[in-house]
């Protein structure tokens, strides 16, 4: 595997950079390191020959560690984009994101009007049991004004460990002044679904995917099953909506893809050469109810999303709808160094069930929707109901027309309105199939 042939030489510039923060003689250092071995590692004679001058004669002294990181950096920046050498802190963060858990107060901002503005605050975390509001306003964290701070800077504020203090200044529609809340920071489990029953009638069901990190898979089980309870039965349908998740953990994607597959292949991975090839086959047990399932994808839809869309759209298991996605169809390995800096790289590429490749590509969604609704168009040919005199309709009122639901989220959405009239559509379709002798069709 491509792990196995690069970790040998980062350990080498490994000893290089700890024998120079040692303040040995650099170039004496690699020449021993290069003894023995194979010709590639004569070039790191030219690399200890910088350091060394570098070292000895830059016209201002620069950090020993700052020049071994910027020089781990540099053979980095020479892969693909999404191989990068991430120092302690930035390693710290990734690890947060991918197992969706921290210590801080639970609070998603955004910068909207100048202000610092509270999206919305995750669930059961410190800000939700304070009482923050989605729309709230930041005026001051522990003091420090937030007029001109970035959300990421006020969202460092607000991390830190469990049982300590932080002071937030809140301002809200209908307060005179800012209120100042004390909260007491707490252990917070970011939340990667949303589930919401999109129209009960017909028993359709909306869940969002926001990133693929641990237990993702047992949040959307659990998702379902809250539907399903939710609707006293079995779902009539599912929106699946993977927009603008930029994907995350492998095994998450196929834990998830497998949810919906009762067998077959769902990812192919393959490292430099063919070497290294690993099938991933989706598994009999807990798989979902054959329910029609629609799968909304767009451009922020990628690699591990990518790779489940891939795989339901291969299987005919899904209607993948929306724009094309991202593209990303290689796999990155997380290797964390002694010193907790962290290295992602690239070490293979993956495939679709049918050994597609989607690099640079992305998945084509077998139904082309865009992020806005068109123009409506008003129709300029008059109809029955136009004309003078015109008799008058004695029965009730029509059934609301596919397309015009309930005003609502999925009415503002227009992929999600779309969506639903699919779905809807598919009911009627299979109402008016041909059924066996004795049994009656029903129209939804």
């Amino acid at each position: 595997m491509t792990r196995r042939s690069v970790l040998p030489r980062l350990a080498l510039v490994c000893a290089v950079a700890a024998a120079f923060l040692a303040g040995l003689g650099v170039k004496h250092v690699a020449a021993a390191a290069r003894h023995g071995t194979a010709p590639p590692y004569r070039p790191l004679d030219v690399f200890a020959e910088v350091l060394e001058k570098v070292e000895n004669d830059y016209v201002e002294d620069v950090g020993e560690q700052e020049l071994v990181y910027g020089a781990i950096d540099g053979i980095v920046s020479r892969l693909d984009p999404h191989s990068t050498f991430m120092r302690p802190e930035v390693y710290r963060q990734l690890r947060e994101d991918t197992t969706g858990e921290f210590d801080g107060l639970g609070i998603e901002v955004a910068a909207k009007d100048g202000a610092l503005t509270v999206v919305a605050p995750l669930a059961d975390s410190p800000g939700e049991r304070a009482g923050i509001r989605p729309g709230d306003r930041l005026v001051a964290i522990d003091g420090a004004p937030t007029k001109d701070m970035t959300a990421a800077e006020a969202i460092r504020r607000m991390k830190g460990p469990a049982g300590t203090r932080v002071v937030l200044d809140v301002m809200r529609d209908g307060f005179t002044a800012p209120q100042a809340l004390t909260l007491v920071r707490d252990r917070v489990r970011t939340q990667s679904i949303d589930m919401r029953v999109l129209d009960a009638e017909r028993r359709y069901a909306y869940v969002r995917v926001k990133a693929f990190q641990e237990r993702t898979d047992r949040s959307l089980k659990k998702a379902l099953d809250d539907a399903r309870a939710e609707l006293r039965g079995e779902l009539g349908g599912l929106v699946l909506d993977l927009r603008n998740n930029p994907g995350g953990l492998l095994d998450q994607a196929v834990r998830v893809a497998d949810l919906f597959l009762s067998s077959g292949v769902i990812v192919t991975t393959e490292g430099r050469a063919r070497r290294d090839l690993q099938v991933e086959r989706a598994r009999e047990k807990e798989t979902e109810p054959p329910y029609p399932v629609i799968v909304l994808v767009n451009k922020g839809t990628a690699s591990a999303s990518e790779i489940v869309a891939g795989a339901l759209q291969d299987h005919g298991r899904a209607v993948i709808m929306g724009t094309r996605t991202f593209g990303k169809g290689s796999v990155q390995t997380i290797i964390e160094l002694e010193d907790g800096s962290g290295l992602k790289l690239t070490v293979a590429r993956y495939y679709t069930p049918k050994h597609r490749s989607i690099q640079e590509k992305g998945i084509a969604p077998d139904v082309v929707v865009g992020e806005m609704a068109p123009a409506v168009v008003a129709e300029s040919a008059p109809g029955e109901k136009d004309l003078a005199g015109h008799l008058r309709n004695e029965s009730t009122p029509d059934a609301t027309p596919v397309g015009q639901g309930k005003a609502g989220p999925a009415a503002e959405d227009h992929p999600l309105r779309t969506a639903v009239d699919y779905l809807r559509a598919v009911n009627i379709l299979k109402a008016s199939a041909p059924q066996p002798p004795g049994i009656e069709a029903k129209r939804e």
